[in-house]
């Protein structure tokens, strides 16, 4: 099986991410944990990739709906397990939608909040679906 994603460690606590497209990402931790700050950490990265795909079908199916969109972002906020207790795995996030622009629809806005929840975004279904994941390891 092909990799779908291949990290690379780039010294410190600096990794690269590849994926398919190529589009690489440099992912890093912050000094006080041991790394430069280069870049997000996973769990950052991780709220970010919720939030852009749920973006990605809110701006598209509202485009679908004719609305004229100015400006939108999302806030996302994880309650996570307190410091000091290992996994820290989120407990709660709540993806916030904020829309503007020219005669704004709410319930387009909120019909394509529901779609993206329920139905498109694949990161929020995974992390719904709690899949199983295994590790290997491989000595070269």
């Amino acid at each position: 099986m092909k990799p779908m994603v291949k990290v690379e460690w780039q010294g410190g606590m600096k990794f690269e991410s590849t994926p398919p497209s190529g589009s690489k990402l440099v992912l890093d931790a912050l000094p006080d944990v041991g790394g430069g700050g280069e870049g997000p950490s996973p769990v950052e990265t991780l709220l970010s990739a919720i939030g852009a795909c749920a973006a990605m079908d809110v701006i598209s199916i509202l485009k679908k709906k004719r609305q004229v969109v100015t400006a939108y972002r999302i806030e996302i906020e994880g309650e996570r397990v307190p410091p000091g207790n290992w996994p820290r795995p989120f407990l709660s996030i709540v993806v916030r939608h904020i829309v503007s622009g020219e005669n704004i629809d709410p319930a387009a806005v909120e019909r394509a909040v529901q779609l993206s929840d329920e139905k498109y975004c694949s990161v929020i279904a995974t992390l719904r679906q709690s899949p199983t994941v295994t590790s290997e390891w491989v000595v070269e």
